[in-house]
């Protein structure tokens, strides 16, 4: 299986089921930014207790690797749990929105996009992409979530809200990697 075939089948899943979802992470980032490899698929994904059979139903076994327990317990405590498809190695983090504002807010702000010429899907938009990259910047010190940034910023610059994201990267405690961020685009 094709990494594109998986998203797609994960979002059809995702909207027969019923479950509210937006694509982010790496994904969203080649959307806006520049293209660049990887070997999962970043969702976050309303799933509550009522969807697990549908969304385990939808990722069978042995096609997939799906914990019917990880699922409950990420349900339960707002965390994430992962599809596995084995035969390719590609893997999807299905992250369940957090009750936080910031967290709500972008969640609110998803979008729909052409995801193929026959398939819309549900994005987070790019400055809230460019928020969590920086937060992810700021736990593991990944030099690729600062380079996914700029390129975002390169390409699609001209749609994006810099206000939106001062604002919230100063409330977010984001401030001194989003000014790192605009002095390495000015060096590009």
């Amino acid at each position: 299986m094709e990494q594109g075939e998986l998203l797609q089948r994960l979002v059809a899943a995702l909207e027969d089921i019923g479950i509210p979802y937006m694509i982010g992470g790496s994904h969203a980032s080649i959307y806006y930014g520049e293209p660049r490899h990887t070997l999962d698929i970043d969702v976050v994904a309303d799933v509550r207790p009522e969807h697990i059979p549908s969304l385990c139903d939808a990722f069978p076994f042995p096609e997939f690797y799906l914990s019917v327990e990880a699922v409950r317990e990420a349900v339960a405590r707002r965390g994430q749990f992962n599809i596995i498809h084995p035969d390719s190695g590609l893997k999807i983090d299905v992250i369940l929105p957090k009750p936080t504002p910031y967290d709500m807010l972008q969640f609110q702000r998803r979008q729909r996009l052409p995801l193929t010429p026959e398939r819309e899907a549900c994005f987070a938009r790019p400055e809230d992409v460019i928020l969590y990259k920086m937060i992810y910047y700021r736990e593991g010190g990944s030099e690729k979530h600062l380079r996914d940034i700029t390129g975002m910023l390169l390409i699609s610059g001209a749609e994006i809200d810099q206000d939106y994201i001062a604002r919230w990267a100063g409330e977010l405690g984001l401030r001194d990697i989003w000014e790192a961020v605009l002095r390495r685009l000015s060096q590009e």
